[in-house]
């Protein structure tokens, strides 16, 4: 790989848009034409809709060529409809913030390592699950306490 190869797998890394599998990708274009690029998720899931919606390949042939299932091939296609081009980007996964660990809880939480900075984060975890009813991995715990050190709060 030359040195724009690997800076182009960084920037589609960076935006959510490098196929983790461009080896399923069995297109002819994707395999003849450099211009077609499988590790450009957006672009093979963008041509993978065109070739259903304007070259009328079966839903299953392309998305057989394009190493998706048909109910994918649906799921792109509902978010290209709503999004264009944006919908087709990968979205993250799970909770976008720290959901369970509101300002009360946070503020809990400091406490008690106030009155005891050996307080362990799964100590801390146990803890919150007693007062709150809330499953907090460990981890989250260290997370979130660290943040808010860092905002000086």
């Amino acid at each position: 790989m030359n040195q724009s190869t690997d800076a182009k797998s960084e920037a589609l890394r960076e935006q959510r848009a490098l196929h983790r599998r461009p080896e399923d990708v069995r297109d002819e274009l994707f395999l003849t034409h450099e211009f077609f690029d499988p590790r450009d998720l957006v672009q093979v899931k963008y041509e993978m809709l065109r070739r259903v919606q304007v070259d009328h390949l079966s839903v299953s042939a392309a998305a057989d060529s394009f190493g998706f299932s048909r109910p994918s091939f649906y799921q792109l296609l509902a978010a290209f409809e709503e999004a264009g081009l944006p919908g087709l980007i990968a979205k993250r996964r799970g909770p976008k913030t720290a959901h369970k660990l509101t300002d009360d809880v946070l503020e809990y939480l400091e406490q008690l390592r106030a009155m005891d900075e050996a307080l362990r984060a799964s100590e801390l975890s146990e803890r919150v699950l007693k007062k709150f009813g809330l499953s907090v991995h460990p981890r989250s715990i260290e997370r979130a306490l660290l943040r808010r050190r860092k905002k000086g709060h």
